[in-house]
């Protein structure tokens, strides 16, 4: 696995865009991927560039975050062990799994509206810790695993509000613990991809630095709690054009 810095392999557009989109997801604790298929989907890469870039962005965005949150200071490990322990194995599967155009299309379209309606909800408000049911946490960590193998997204823009909603840890914990999450999904997802000899996209190299690039102002960021209503329904609109856009190329 290696990455080829081709020159003009993307647009400049695009690579901005990436950046950008990595300070936004980067300032509340997340990789990115949805945001950066979404820009991937409107500039019109292929599925089989997408997946795996998504995936190294996502590696690349989490490890810078969680050298700057320290998550040993913050990670609630009692949750965070039982979701890694389910969803790395299935995110491994996700990524060995050969998936044809269209259906990634139909996929991914849904995944980014979903996504772009938790962009649309209110900051959640704390509530009060209560202690989770174990087979939920494994059944869900199995279930955000093989997506994010699958897809290239790694989950937490789905995993942090249901850790916050539900009461099993405070939202400051839940971005460190969705950082870690992310990363070694991305990682089991990435280890499939490779081993199951699917294409390897030219060009990923300015697309990993372009969210490397984002994620250093983004950490930033986060460390002072700092976001954007108003980003957040941008980014919304995004998404939702992206998954239209996907829905309907998968259907044409």
């Amino acid at each position: 696995m290696a990455f080829e810095f081709v020159a003009f392999a993307h647009s400049h557009w695009l690579l901005l865009a990436i950046v950008l989109l990595a300070v936004l997801y980067a300032s509340v604790g997340h990789g990115g991927a949805s945001g950066y298929l979404a820009a991937m989907a409107l500039w019109g890469l292929a599925p089989e560039q997408m997946r795996p870039a998504a995936l190294v962005m996502n590696v690349v965005v989490t490890c810078w975050l969680l050298y700057r949150f320290k998550p040993r200071r913050l990670m609630p490990t009692g949750l965070f062990w039982p979701l890694v322990l389910a969803s790395t194995p299935m995110a491994f599967v996700g990524g060995v799994l050969h998936i044809d155009a269209d259906a990634y299309r139909l996929l991914l379209g849904g995944l980014l509206l979903l996504a772009a309606g938790r962009m649309l909800v209110r900051p959640l408000a704390a509530v009060a810790e209560t202690q989770p049911n174990s087979y939920l946490v494994l059944a869900l960590g199995a279930l955000l695993g093989f997506a994010a193998g699958l897809t290239g997204i790694g989950g937490g823009v789905y995993l942090s509000p249901i850790l916050v909603l539900a009461g099993w840890c405070s939202i400051r914990a839940s971005a460190v613990l969705a950082a870690g999450f992310i990363l070694l999904n991305s990682l089991a997802g990435l280890g499939g991809y490779w081993l199951s000899a699917q294409v390897w996209p030219t060009g990923i190299g300015w697309l990993v630095l372009a969210a490397f690039a984002g994620s250093l102002i983004g950490a930033e960021l986060a460390t002072h709690r700092a976001s954007s209503r108003a980003l957040q329904i941008l980014l919304a609109l995004v998404l939702a054009l992206a998954a239209l856009k996907m829905l309907a190329m998968a259907w044409v």
